[in-house]
């Protein structure tokens, strides 16, 4: 294990454990369909995938465009799904342990025992290269029983899966990172199913790099970016960023082209990894003021709104593709 990890703190832990403009703010709370589960190789595009936190459970539902939501079989701590692959980041026994469950087309094909507590779930565009984040206890030396995140990828046509990151070599802001105490997260992969963007962590900061999984290698674009996301036309890249140098997380989205950087209103608080509902618009997981649990917002990627909450109780929003 890699000495002096970047530590995340328990409080943002249990908060992370703990759809396009068509979906209307009044119908998550509306009709919540009873006649059953189904798997969700049945749900259709258009649709919205996310797990409900109500109650427990931790249940992949569906949101139609009609508002109407549908359980299914699935019961996840993350979920993503696109192009047919889904995977399910879940409790599989005591201690606690978890695995990611792979799926194609609603049949399960691969599962890969995770080191910790589940974090990110993201699936290509493609679908064929899915990835996840979890932290792990007892990585950190400096802070006894600290906290640290674990990062890999499984790529579905060549069979590699790859538990870390941390072997990846590194060049940031020019020179090679050599620094022992590297740490990953968030990995979002892009239409070509080679290139990627990530958090890469060391000596106290943070900075979004991107990657290459052929020649598993990083290159750092800029600091203090966490847990990015790739537009569906790779032309931007959505990520939480602090608020002064140790306030909490608002979303900004970079424009690749230009450099430009543009906060969004009404997201100070996010602790996750943005979904694009579309070219134009985001929804990610925070807890609302006076609220207990995390609920799915929304917002338009060009900060000409604020974030509004979409469905309440509930985290990992995916929409089928």
């Amino acid at each position: 294990m890699r000495a002096g990890r970047l530590t995340v703190t328990v409080a943002a832990i249990l908060v992370v454990i703990g759809g396009t403009t068509a979906y209307v703010v009044s119908s998550a709370g509306e009709a919540n369909d009873p006649a059953g589960t189904e798997q969700v190789s049945r749900a259709e595009a258009g649709d919205l995938l996310f797990v409900d936190l109500a109650g427990g459970q931790n249940r992949v539902e569906k949101l139609a465009g009609s508002g109407s939501r549908t359980p299914t079989e699935l019961v996840c701590q993350r979920f993503y799904s696109a192009a047919g692959t889904s995977v399910c980041l879940k409790l599989s026994g005591p201690g606690p342990s978890y695995t990611a469950e792979v799926s194609r087309d609603g049949k399960p094909v691969k599962s890969i025992p995770l080191p910790g507590i589940p974090s990110r779930a993201k699936v290509s565009h493609s679908g064929n290269v899915v990835s996840w984040t979890s932290f792990v206890t007892g990585d950190s030396y400096s802070v006894p029983g600290g906290f640290s995140t674990r990062t890999g990828f499984h790529d579905l046509r060549t069979g590699e899966t790859a538990e870390s990151l941390e072997h990846f070599a590194a060049t940031v802001e020019g020179a090679p990172l050599t620094a022992s105490d590297v740490n990953y997260w968030g990995l979002t992969v892009a239409s070509d199913d080679r290139t990627f963007y990530a958090t890469l962590a060391s000596g106290g900061f943070t900075w979004l790099v991107k990657g290459d999984l052929g020649t598993k290698s990083v290159t750092s674009l800029r600091r203090d970016a966490e847990c990015p996301s790739l537009s569906p036309d790779g032309t931007k890249v959505a990520y939480k960023k602090r608020i002064g140098r140790l306030g909490p997380w608002d979303l900004a989205v970079l424009d690749l082209a230009s450099g430009t950087e543009k906060r969004l209103p009404g997201t100070a608080g996010i602790d996750d990894q943005t979904t694009w509902l579309s070219e134009t618009e985001v929804a990610f997981a925070a807890v609302p003021r006076d609220a207990r649990l995390p609920a799915v917002h929304v917002a338009p990627a060009d900060g000409s709104q604020p974030a509004r909450v979409l469905i309440p109780d509930a985290t990992s929003p995916s929409p089928v593709t």
